[in-house]
Order: C-alpha cells, then sequence, then structure tokens
C-alpha cells in the first residue's frame, strides 16, 4: 500500500511507467463559461457566475408564476342585459343606449 499518495509504477520488461494521474477537480461546466465570458468582466470566477445562474433561475421562475397564475386584477364582466345594469348606472344613460341594450324577458 503506497501512504505516498503516488501512483503505482507499472513495470514492463525492465522499463517502468507510470499511470497517469488523475484529477478529482472537475471540469468548469460549458455554461458557467459562457457566463463569465459575457458578462463583460462583471463575473470574474466560478462561484460568481454559479450565484448569477441561481439568481436568475429564480427570477424565471417568479416570473413564470406571475404568467401562470395572473396576479392581475380581473375585468368586471360585460354587461350583457339590461337587468344586469346597476340602478345608478341605468338612472344615468340616455334614452336611446337603454334600447339597444337586449333585455332577459324578450
Amino acid at each position: 500500500m503506497d501512504y505516498n499518495n503516488e501512483p503505482p509504477k507499472i513495470v514492463f520488461e525492465g522499463e517502468q511507467f507510470q499511470r497517469p494521474t488523475r484529477s478529482f477537480e472537475t471540469p468548469t461546466p460549458k455554461i458557467v463559461r459562457l457566463v463569465i465570458k459575457y458578462s463583460g468582466g462583471l463575473i470574474k470566477d466560478e462561484n460568481q457566475a454559479n450565484y448569477f445562474l441561481i439568481g436568475f433561475v429564480v427570477v424565471a421562475i417568479i416570473i413564470s408564476l406571475f404568467l401562470v397564475f395572473g396576479l392581475y386584477t380581473k375585468t368586471p364582466k360585460a354587461v350583457q342585459y339590461r337587468e344586469d345594469i346597476p340602478l345608478e348606472i341605468r338612472e344615468k344613460l340616455p334614452p336611446g343606449v337603454w334600447e339597444t341594450i337586449p333585455s332577459k324577458f324578450k
């Protein structure tokens, strides 16, 4: 057992070959490299790019929720019949407009 953290050496016919060492460092993902490249110098390292991407995802989810659930006031239902018009509005209507609105009971 090797306690010096050196890769074991393999001997073939009097020659020594050393196994290639594997790095335990993972390569930087392409999306992180793109964020760093196109940030204009604002994002300088991988950690900053990761935080930016997490923030971007959170903002995208919030905007999606606004669009899906429609967090806005709904417009009132359009009046279809004379009987649906409240009295205070009915009194202010000119006679010509009142006659153009259909009645439920005709």
